[in-house]
């Protein structure tokens, strides 16, 4: 088997915002399986002929998709093909990496991850969030708002962290924000939703935690969900009109 694996991350939607070592892997993959928020720019830095596969999931497909992927690495890499297994953001944040990674190796096949610039802290500083600012937030957690295999998110660990970071939370979000205040969160804490984060269509939706607990912010996949007092600072930050 002389073909190899690479995990890379797309970044979190600008293709400028993509590492220098992913654009120059991807030119020299042979087949790339890429997802759903890559974005197609970023498809272009590849060779004309490079074989471009969409394994993109959709809700209720996950692990069927998540099987096929595991089939397609495999049999692209035992014909010998340099792969390239593209993801939006980092590989190893809430993009099941580490399982394709792991699956790889159970079968002999050479791997090499390829960091991204997760949309997680990314998209909340391009927006003007800082998660962490002297005197307001020292403390920052990225959660996932989408539990698989009926396993319940123990909000109750994140009432004392400053900043929350929820990605993939847009669904459930009025069951999230409530979840949330009865743990104790602040219902008047200020919270952000980053829609199309880094992207010309970025949109930009604030708030209170109350307020999205009664449904009503109006927000749209896929979007960066920010919590906390650091919302604010954006107002500071935004460039003066003259």
């Amino acid at each position: 088997m002389s073909g190899k694996l690479f995990l890379i991350g797309a970044g979190p939607g600008d293709p400028e915002l993509l590492t220098l070592k992913a654009a120059r892997v991807l030119r020299d993959c042979d087949v790339i399986l890429y997802d759903r928020l890559v974005n197609p720019e970023i498809l272009g830095l590849a060779r004309p002929d490079a074989e471009r596969i969409y394994v993109g999931k959709h809700e209720g497909l996950q692990e069927h998709t998540q099987r096929e992927i595991a089939r397609l690495i495999l049999d692209k890499v035992r014909r010998g093909k340099t792969v390239a297994r593209l993801k939006g953001g980092d590989p190893l944040v809430f993009g099941r990496g580490a399982e394709e990674w792991e699956m790889a190796v159970r079968h002999g096949v050479s791997v090499e991850l390829v960091p991204g610039v997760t949309s997680a802290i990314a998209v909340p500083g391009l927006a003007g969030i800082p998660l962490t600012y002297r005197g307001i937030a020292q403390s920052f957690a990225v959660v996932t708002g989408h539990c698989t295999g009926g396993k319940a998110i123990r909000w109750q660990d994140y009432v004392a962290t400053d900043t929350l970071v929820i990605l993939m939370g847009v669904k459930n979000r009025a069951a999230i924000a409530q979840s949330l205040i009865d743990v104790g969160r602040n219902s008047q804490e200020s919270v952000a939703f980053v829609q199309n984060g880094t992207l010309r269509q970025e949109r930009i939706v604030t708030g209170t935690l109350r307020q999205v607990a009664d449904s009503a912010i109006d927000a749209k996949s896929p979007a960066v969900w920010i919590i906390g007092e650091v919302v604010r600072i954006r107002e500071r930050l935004a460039t003066p009109r003259g």
